[in-house]
């Protein structure tokens, strides 16, 4: 529907492939189109914004993580951004406490022994996991995403919360999930029975999560990532995994996407997705509205609703 309005109204090229464009395709996309919409798996890179001959004057990103963007170069050449927040909160929010329970239970050990018909029936202590119930969940972040998390962990889950995010959140905020805020990183992950990251992406965040924060972590703590693969070191949380030094893990985002380090594939005691964090329907429908609505003011002359630079 969102595309046949858009057809309707523009002159489109739809990626009626459903694939990730190359560098190229999105140079020539640049010099003929006058907005681009790109999505999270669209390297729009420095050398794509400064395409001899671009035509294009808007680049409204369908997702709210705008990290595969350069922002500074789309800056500098004056082509501005928007993105899709708010309406892939409830999706991603959902989609960290299933990993968390996936995880703490067991769950994809137990469909894979099963399917692989190595099921010898049930047993006293055959696959036993940990209840999440008045365990200590961590959020790296603590914006929209990091709260609707924390909203169905602490009111179906019966956990309790704490956050670490560049600021602290107002006084009404923290009483609305008895949430404490912990000044610092190491001190979060320390403490957590369950650390979950919902910070954003890009330089300042990469590897945020290393080998010393996963030494300090309990060895029955479990991570969970549904922001963005570049926050966690792969290769760090894989000898972590395989080690014992932490319980499990349960990702959804990957460094090299859509690449997966092949020591994390070997394990057991981690969940793996492919990146289904905004994969509903009504999400996707939502991101594809709010897209338009940012092409439609933009085109018209007026401001964005969701300008990022």
């Amino acid at each position: 529907v969102i595309e046949t309005d858009l057809c309707s109204r523009y002159t489109v090229t739809l990626n009626a492939d459903d694939r990730r464009l190359t560098s190229e395709e999105l140079a020539a996309a640049m010099r003929s189109h006058d907005v681009l919409c790109p999505t999270v798996s669209d390297r729009i890179d420095a050398a794509v914004i400064a395409t001899p001959g671009t035509r294009v004057r808007l680049i409204a990103n369908y997702g709210a993580g705008v990290d595969h963007i350069d922002l500074a170069a789309a800056r500098a050449a004056g082509i501005p951004v928007s993105n899709t927040p708010d309406v892939l909160t409830d999706s991603t929010a959902e989609l960290a406490v299933l990993l968390m329970l996936m995880v703490s239970r067991r769950a994809g050990e137990g469909e894979r022994e099963l399917r692989a018909g190595k099921w010898a029936g049930w047993r006293p202590t055959h696959l036993m996991g940990q209840s999440l119930a008045g365990k200590r969940l961590g959020l790296v972040g603590f914006g929209r995403i990091g709260q609707g998390t924390a909203r169905r962990a602490a009111h179906a889950l019966g956990m309790q919360i704490a956050y670490h995010s560049r600021r602290r959140m107002p006084t009404d905020i923290e009483a609305e999930f008895n949430a404490e805020y912990v000044a610092s990183l190491e001190a979060l992950a320390t403490a957590s029975d369950v650390l979950s990251l919902h910070c954003t992406g890009g330089a300042e965040t990469r590897h945020l999560i290393d080998g010393q924060i996963l030494a300090g972590m309990k060895r029955s703590a479990l991570l969970i990532n549904t922001a963005r693969g570049s926050v966690v070191d792969e290769r760090a949380l894989a000898a972590a995994l395989a080690s014992g030094l932490i319980a499990g893990a349960g990702l959804d985002v990957y460094e090299r996407e859509p690449a997966v380090d092949q020591a994390l594939l070997g394990l057991e005691n981690v969940v793996l997705l492919p990146h289904l964090g905004s994969a509903t329907l009504e999400t996707r429908v939502a991101m594809g509205h709010r897209t338009v609505a940012n092409i439609d003011r933009f085109l018209a002359g007026q401001a964005l609703l969701d300008r990022v630079v």
